[in-house]
């Protein structure tokens, strides 16, 4: 997910909530409730209060048909001018550009940002997680599985669509929350917080999910723990990373605002560690200047009208 010479891919994260406002979009909007009565936790057994975190996290999608965005990404290398000293900025891996998204499919337009008034030409993307390329759009379904396999072609690549947030569905006095990705081993009260630890029950490489932190009254996600991977195209193979999501509301959207990843070392399975050469440890991407248009033009999302539309192209 997190591209590097478009081979990256995201390999754990951390998701938390900030309540400052880090979007550069105007006043943040409060935190919406959930039109549906919750139950207290103490009435819940833990996987039940995972099926109501999800409950509520689709309650506030889809989200907008279209976005923008600005995503700024830094990365250093692994190496400085002597030893102990700062690293060197990685060229490759830092730059800023700016996104026009439409969210049914997650089509975009994309343009390099280079100083000043600089722009570069017009590129088709389709942002997600877990995939090699830059990872998006802030309104991103946090409960998405990662994909059975690793897609090359964001332009063939088209997303599955995300569940609807449908009521729940009552038998006499049994409420059906549908099949879970998870087990719930252990569930803990942390001030006004809820700690949930989580097992994938199938593929742990596809729900990478492993402890979420949810307010224990509105069941709001505040913090995510996950795992996931990060993909080199030299040869050097998959090495794991710790990733963390710094979420916020704006217009009552749920939206990711900043990732910071931490790279870890690979493990063989004779004890072997092996840590990717030429990058440094850490990976920040910032989104900034998020918006929700009303409407965006039908050929932002079509790469073989690109050409016909130089003059058109939004800066």
């Amino acid at each position: 997910m997190l591209k590097n010479s478009l081979a990256a891919l995201f390999a754990a994260a951390v998701i938390a909530v900030s309540l400052a406002n880090p979007l550069r979009t105007g006043a943040q909007s409060p935190t919406p409730a959930p039109q549906f009565t919750l139950p207290p936790y103490q009435t819940l057994e833990p996987v039940r209060v995972l099926g109501l975190v999800r409950r509520v996290f689709r309650s506030h999608r889809p989200p907008p048909p279209y976005e923008t965005y600005t995503l700024v990404r830094t990365q250093f290398t692994d190496y400085g001018p002597e030893p102990g000293a700062s690293p060197y900025p990685d060229p490759e891996g830092s730059y800023t550009m700016h996104y026009w998204v439409r969210n049914v499919d997650r089509a975009a337009l994309t343009r390099e940002v280079f100083r000043d008034d600089a722009r570069g030409p017009a590129a088709f993307m389709r942002p997600a997680l877990n995939e090699p390329w830059d990872p998006g759009p802030p309104t991103v379904d946090l409960f998405e599985p990662a994909p059975l396999h690793k897609h090359n072609n964001p332009q063939a690549f088209v997303p599955t669509p995300e569940p609807s947030g449908e009521p729940l569905k009552t038998i006499g006095s049994v409420i059906a929350i549908g099949e879970s990705d998870y087990d719930v081993p252990q569930m803990t009260v942390e001030h006004n917080l809820l700690h949930l630890v989580l097992k994938p029950r199938r593929d742990p490489e596809r729900n990478v999910l492993r402890e979420i932190w949810v307010d224990k009254h509105s069941y709001e996600l505040r913090k995510i723990i996950a795992h996931d991977r990060l993909f080199t195209e030299d040869g050097e193979g998959i090495f794991p990373m710790i990733i963390t999501y710094t979420l916020g509301y704006l217009s009552q959207q749920l939206v990711v605002t900043r990732f910071h990843g931490v790279i870890l070392p690979r493990v063989d399975p004779d004890g072997t560690q092996h840590v990717v050469a030429g990058i440094g440890s850490t990976i920040d991407i910032d989104f900034q200047d998020i918006t929700f248009p009303s409407s965006l033009p039908a050929w932002y999302f079509d790469p073989r009208h690109y050409a016909q539309h130089l003059d058109d192209l939004p800066q």
